[in-house]
């Protein structure tokens, strides 16, 4: 449960599409995580930390995230930013070149149980296009948004004979996004459950958000405080 959702939004294609096309005059630089891949995926930054557009990096939580020159050439895609009543951190558009494959792996922090989401908005993709999350397959179309929880492990192959390229927004949780999150069936209670951690569990997460240093680790790490309180 809570794995991922298809998110009440709905984004016209072909306008997807024309900003795309824009873009691909642009240098894209290779994905950092040459690991994780085999085959060409490749990145731009509509948002970023720095600002350019070369800066694909994505840390969830962080601060200080703005528009690159990249935006300005997207006139659709910034209406897209402005359907988002949340804050958005980076925003990216990721291509995975035919024969292209993502190894399975998995983006630490990356669920909206840790007050942030990651949608993909599909601009160009195909049916053989596999995008697994948790060992499900999401089949998703053009101009449709989606969540998923990329703190499981997922991958993504592209079978086919065209580039999948997808629209990739970072986003902070708020009351906004839990109503449409409602909406779309996410599961709260069981959440809420999953928050539970043993005694040892949780005194080893907690040192780990220590080291990372943000404001969504802060945040995690005094609800688990409390809980060990409850607990005890």
């Amino acid at each position: 449960m809570n794995s991922f959702l298809k998110l009440p939004l709905l984004f016209d294609p072909d306008r997807l599409l024309q900003d795309l096309r824009t873009c691909e005059t642009m240098d894209w630089p290779r994905h950092f995580h040459t690991e994780d891949y085999a085959g060409l995926w490749s990145g731009l930054a509509l948002r970023s930390a720095s600002g350019k557009a070369d800066d694909i990096y994505s840390h969830p939580g962080s601060a200080g995230y703005i528009d690159t020159p990249v935006l300005g050439h997207c006139p659709y895609i910034a209406t897209i930013f402005d359907a988002f009543a949340c804050e958005i951190e980076s925003a990216r558009l990721l291509h995975l070149a035919p024969g292209a494959h993502i190894k399975k792996h998995r983006d630490a922090q990356t669920g909206y149980q840790f007050d942030v989401f990651r949608v993909h908005i599909p601009i160009e993709t195909s049916e053989q296009v596999r995008f697994l999350v948790g060992g499900q397959a999401l089949d998703m179309c053009a101009g449709e948004c989606w969540y998923a929880d990329f703190s499981q492990p997922h991958s993504v192959e592209n079978r086919g004979g065209t580039a999948r390229t997808n629209l990739i927004l970072d986003c902070k949780r708020n009351d906004w996004s839990d109503t449409l999150f409602r909406q779309a069936g996410y599961d709260f209670d069981a959440e809420a459950r999953s928050r539970r951690l043993d005694s040892a569990t949780r005194a080893m997460v907690i040192a780990q958000l220590s080291e990372m240093k943000t404001d969504t680790a802060e945040r995690l790490i005094k609800q688990l405080e409390a809980e060990a309180d409850i607990d005890e």
